[in-house]
Formats: C-alpha cells, structure tokens, sequence
C-alpha cells in the first residue's frame, strides 16, 4: 500500500508531547512507559539504585519486569511486558559493535524470564529519543503502531489499518510513511513481527536497519523465547522510533578521545586480521559451519551426528563466493567495523506467498545454515537462504525452527508420525519442499504448521498424551531445557557445553558460554573445578554485553596479534582491557575487569531469584535431554563407535569387548549422567548456590543484590 493511501488511513488514537532528555555519560535517567490497553504513555524517572546495580539493557528489563508483574502472571496476561533498553556504551559510533538492545518478557515457551539480544537501530534509537528503556504494558483492542519521534518530541499511537502481515514488507511501509525523503530512511528504526507470531508461541521480533549503499531496509532478528508472540498477543503492530540524525557524541560521553583510540585500534585488527582469521566481514557467522563439520560438531538429523558428508555442500566459501553480497560495509550499526551482517542480494523466492518476488535475504547465519539446513539433512544452500527470509519475515524464531523440525523429522522417521497425522506432509530428513510447507501453513494458521508452532516441550507432551510414542524417547531426543529449543551445536563430547546451555537462566542458548573448543578440542579446562570456573567466568562476562549495550562478536571473532601468548588467551585480555577502558570513558566513573564481573552477577543472580519467584529456578530446571549428553540411539552409538568403546575402557572402566551396543550404551549413559550430576554441583558452589541451585543469602550480600524483595523469595525456598 503506498504512502498515501496509508497516511489517509492513519488515525490518531493519542499523542503527547514530551520535553527530550539529553544524554549524559550513556544515560537519560528516563524510561518510557507505555500501556497500550489504556493508552496510557507517560516518563518514568529511573531510581538511583536502579542505575547502580541494573546498570542498563537487560538488567533494566528484569528491574521494571519485576516490578510490573506478580509471580502468577502469564505470558498473555495484560500486565506481562516488553522491556527494551541498550545500556550506556549502546548507540556510540566510534567502537564496533556498539548497536546492541536487550528485550525482556515472560516467554511463552518457557513460562520464566527470557532475554533476547539484537542489533539495528531502535535501541540506540530510543536512547537517542531521550529514554534509556521502553516498558509496554497491556493488550489492544486493535492493532497500534507505536511512533516515538525526537523531530517533534511526541509520542503518538495510531491506527493505520492496511498494514502489510510480514516485517519485509511493513517495514519498508512504514519507513516510507514516516521518513520525509529517501536520504530521512536512515533515521528511522522500526520494530516489527510476521504474521506465523501470531499462530504460535515461538514468534520473534525485528529490528530494521537501513543499508546506506543498498538502500534498503534490513532485518535483525531478537529470536529467542517467543517475544513476537508477547507483541502480537498485546496487539503492537510495530514501533517506530525517528531521530534527526546520528553524530559523533550522541551518548555525551565522559572520554571520546579514549573511546575513539581504542576503536581506530580495533579497527585495524579487523583490517588487518580479518581475512587470516574469521572472515566476518566476507562470510559472517556463517563461516564456522565447515569448521563445525570438520570437528564433528555441526547438528545432523536433530543433533544425532555431528558431521556429514554433504556438509561440503553448505561449505562456508559456497555461501561467501556465490550469494553473499561483497565489499559491502554491513554492519547493523552505524561504525561496526565487523560487518558480519551478511546478505543474499535479490534472491528469487521458489515458495510461498512471495513466490517469485527477488528479495534481500540478511544471513545465513552460522545457526541458520545449521538449524535449517544440516539438523533437517538438508545440504542446500538455497533451501537454507529461503526458509531463513521466510522464518524473518513471518516473525519465527530461526534457531527454534531448525531444532523444532528436526524433532519432527525424528519423529516421523521413527513412526511417531505419518502423514496422517501431519495432514499429508512427508518430513522424513532431507525433505525441502514439505519442510517450507509447513513453515507456510503456520504462517497461514493451518494445518500441522499450527501444531508445529507450539515449541518441543508442548509438542513432546501432545504426542505423549496421544499415545504416538514412547515417553522416555520423546524426552531423550526433544532438543529442550526449560521450555527453549537448543542451538545449534552438539555438545555430546562436551561437558563443559552441556552446562553451557542447560544450566543457563533463559534456556540453552549459546550467548551465556561457548565452551566446546576449550574443553572439547583444547583440553583447556579437564577438572570439574577447571570447567566450573568457566561455567562462572564466561557466563557472567558475556552477561555484561547485555548491560552494556555490545555485541559479544566483535569480542573474540577477530583476536589481537600475540593473543595466545597471554596468560589468558581464552578471554582476548588486550580485548576486556578496550571494553573497561570504553565503559569508563563513556560513564566517567572507575571501573575494572573485576566490577564488570560483579556487574553481571548481581544481574545474572537477579534473574535466577526472579525464576524461582515463577517456580522456576532449581537444579530439577537445569536437567537436560539426554541427546545432549550423549548417545540415545544404536546407529547414534556405532557412529562413533571406536571413540565410545575407547571412552568406555579409558574413562568408565568398562570393557566393551562381547557386549551389544545396547549394553554398551547403557553404560555409557550412567557415567555420563553421573558427569553432569558433578558438574552441577562444581558450577553451583563456584556460583554460590546451594546444591539445588538457589543463591545463597550470604552470597547476594556479598554482591550487594540483598535487595529485601530478593532475599524474600529466596528465604522462602532455602
């Protein structure tokens, strides 16, 4: 629908003025609280101690989270939020990877606190329109879009029926509305979702940016939990923030010239390193998918293997020399010289709604190729380029499609469904032309899509309670912890990983501690104590990036010359030296290494008591499956047979000469079990938790998050 045909539509349901809060030092001080069931848009001021143990982004998420809900409050209920916030290094130019927002909401897979990172222009957006976070509360009659614009300092909800369903499309809709001129595009930053949100509860949130040299407007994805779903529940249509401009100080920082010594140093690693390293600004992500089949660690038929001979096919030179776009700046944010955004120019659509439609394709990721492409036995990059613009534009989460479809392929290969009970679909692995079906059904809100939308957990439950299979089974190959779909690496051979993703907060996503080359490959961390301590290092660094406003992969996805000579190659030392300096310069207060760390535990453990206020929050919450852990099947086992059989002798004690693979096996599942048990317990003593995973007061005292709500819920459950 064209400008002004949508401007003619456009109805006024409130507007109000507003005096713009300047930044100071990364800050405003001000979140906008917005409730779209009464209307109600009003500034809240941000507590002293708020700012000083939340610190920004995600730790401002949990605070107003907290706040606003009770510890019965459902994911669909009015009082249930979206909180956005970046964090104070959020939104500077002058160091890479400085565009990312953290959203907060109870998930709808999960039912506890999820979290989700993402890059575009909103966040720092938004901070630029005079608000360090954004709290939408209520539920709509209708669909409201949302338009926060510093030009005028008014907040408006509008009406604008007419609206494209899918956030390619919309977004360039609303761009067109609201900026005045082609050159106005780049100041505007919209938020969005598809329309399978709508039919499921694993829908995610768009974050636009506009590509200078394209000029087009792009997509970065907040994928994890469900939030598309919390959005198009509350009836939010799209957020739109318009900003006059971005230039050299817009945070009004303490120390620009040290922020910008460290980024012209970082920007000559990547120029220099790059090529020799990780390829990010050639390949993106994606460039570890041949290294993750090269050390049998790339999903394969819902995480069964870890390699496969057709893993050449989606080789990540495949991706860089035939369908990514080159010598394009691609970053997601303004100065990331990084620009690991990659993307598939004027792809033409096979499927679809969209059929025959050449469209921009952002990614594929690493996890995408994997997910949609290798976890399904699907070695098509095409196949892998169109299921991940679809998953994007209809608002599905990526890394949960490609984790939720290859369950169902297990599923079906194993007879615990035909195509009677898929409504005809045939998803037996390697299936392109169903796979996308299914995808387009839950667009569509029909068929098996519909079922299919409802996440691992719930369908794990629906099966069992129609007596389709075998409950143990189903729980043993259901790639789910808490509710979340896992991502996309097999941690069989790491137990390290295993805690990574199963003893996080939010479910197992790999944000929190990549461990697998340190324990697996490496053998940098062999003792319990060892992988306990980056179980507690890594997790609580990687948590500061979210409070900060950073993305972790201008972190370690390009390293300094020397880096494996330092005492601590595994933390890019000369790396956390530029973000201490950064967060100092920018705020003008003392920090170190060590603060940050605390920084994070205060959040971090915030938000495990926050679980445990849901019901949540308990080592029984940190179980994981057992395809996790290792072996379920016997084709699984004899895969791997000599490494099994070795492991059996060298590490267990148990000769494996005579025996089946099913005693073999079971076996193998003890120990294995076992290992996790003591790893558990190693991680929470080093956390400072009780043995079934609960904070300690004198621990929360240490970290100064004795808050009296806190220590409540936790006296409670000790």
């Amino acid at each position: 629908m064209n400008k002004e045909v949508l401007k003619e539509q456009l109805k006024v349901i409130k507007k109000v003025n507003y005096q713009l809060t300047p930044l100071d030092k990364g800050y405003t001080d001000k979140v906008l609280y917005i409730n779209v069931g009464d209307n109600q848009i009003m500034d809240k001021d941000v507590p002293p101690v708020m700012k000083e143990k939340f610190i920004g982004g995600k730790g401002y998420g949990l605070r107003l989270l907290w706040d606003a809900t009770k510890p019965d409050t459902r994911w669909d209920d009015p009082d249930n939020e979206i909180i956005i916030s970046s964090g104070p290094v959020g939104g500077i130019t002058q160091y890479s990877g400085a565009g990312k927002s953290l959203l907060v909401s109870i998930s709808p897979q999960t039912d506890s606190i999820m979290d989700s990172n993402v890059g575009g222009f909103f966040g720092p957006f938004l901070k630029f329109s005079g608000y360090d976070a954004l709290e939408l509360q209520g539920k709509a009659e209708k669909d409201v879009v949302i338009f926060i614009d510093a030009r005028t300092q008014t907040i408006q909800l509008l009406d604008i029926p007419g609206l494209s369903a899918d956030s390619h499309i919309l977004a360039e809709e609303l761009t067109e509305l609201f900026a005045e001129n082609e050159k106005d595009a780049r100041n505007i930053g919209i938020v969005s979702t598809g329309a399978a949100a709508e039919h499921s509860l694993i829908g995610m949130i768009n974050f636009t940016f506009y590509d200078m040299k394209r000029k087009k407007i792009r997509l970065k994805q907040a994928g994890r939990g469900g939030l598309g779903t919390v959005m198009r529940d509350k009836k939010i249509k799209a957020i739109v923030a318009r900003v006059n401009g971005v230039t050299g100080n817009m945070n009004n920082v303490a120390d620009l010239e040290t922020i910008k010594e460290r980024g012209r140093r970082y920007q000559k690693e990547i120029r220099d390193l790059d090529d020799q390293q990780c390829q990010m600004r050639r390949k993106g992500t994606a460039n570890i998918v041949n290294v993750m089949n090269d050390y049998d660690l790339l999903p394969t038929h819902n995480f069964k293997y870890g390699s496969h001979v057709d893993g050449l096919k989606i080789h990540s030179d495949i991706f860089r020399d035939e369908y990514f776009t080159q010598n394009i700046p691609d970053g997601c944010w303004i100065g990331c010289a990084m620009a690991c955004a990659k993307g598939v120019d004027d792809f033409p659509l096979k499927t679809g709604p969209y059929k025959g439609d050449k469209v921009i394709v952002d990614g594929p990721e690493y996890e995408n190729a994997a997910g949609l492409g290798s976890n399904l036995g699907i070695f098509d990059p095409e196949y892998i380029i169109e299921a991940n613009f679809y998953c994007d534009t209809y608002g599905i989460c990526t890394i949960t499609w490609g984790t939720i479809v290859a369950f169902l392929m297990e599923c079906y290969e194993n007879g615990i469904l035909n195509k009677e009970r898929t409504g005809g679909l045939d998803l037996s692995f390697g299936n392109k032309e169903d796979s996308l079906e299914l995808l387009h059904q839950l667009a569509r809100g029909e068929g098996f899509g519909v079922s299919a939308g409802l996440g691992v957990r719930k369908l794990k439950e629906l099966f069992t309670e129609k007596g389709w299979g075998d409950p143990k089974f189903l729980q043993d190959i259901g790639m789910e912890n808490k509710g979340l779909e896992y991502s996309q690496y097999v941690s069989k051979e790491s137990l390290a990983q295993q805690g990574g993703y199963a003893m996080t907060n939010k479910g197992p996503q790999h944000d929190e501690a990549w461990l697998i080359f340190m324990d697996m490959v490496n053998n940098q961390i062999p003792t319990f104590e060892d992988k306990a301590e980056a179980l507690h290092y890594f997790p609580m660094f990687r948590t500061w990036f979210g409070l900060a406003g950073l993305c972790k992969l201008c972190w370690n996805d390009v390293v300094p010359e020397g880096n494996a000579e330092t005492d601590e190659p595994h933390k890019i030392p000369e790396h956390v030296d530029n973000y201490v300096a950064i967060f100092e310069a920018v705020t003008g207060k003392p920090f170190s290494k060590e603060e940050m760390i605390r920084q994070s535990e205060r959040v971090y453990n915030f938000q495990r008591v926050f679980n445990l206020r849901r019901g949540y929050g308990k080592r029984a919450n940190d179980a994981q499956p057992y395809r996790a852990c290792g072996p379920v099947t016997v084709e699984e086992y004899e895969s791997r047979v000599e490494r099994y059989d070795k492991q059996l002798k060298e590490l267990v004690g148990f000769d494996p000469e005579g025996k089946t693979t099913l005693e073999k096996m079971a076996v193998m599942r003890k120990y294995r079990e076992n290992q996790y048990e003591k790893l558990l317990d190693a991680v929470y003593e080093r956390r400072g938790w009780t043995k079934n995973g609960i904070p300690t007061i004198e621990h929360l005292k240490d970290l100064g998050m004795d808050l009296p709500e806190v220590l409540e819920v936790v006296e409670k459950h000790l």
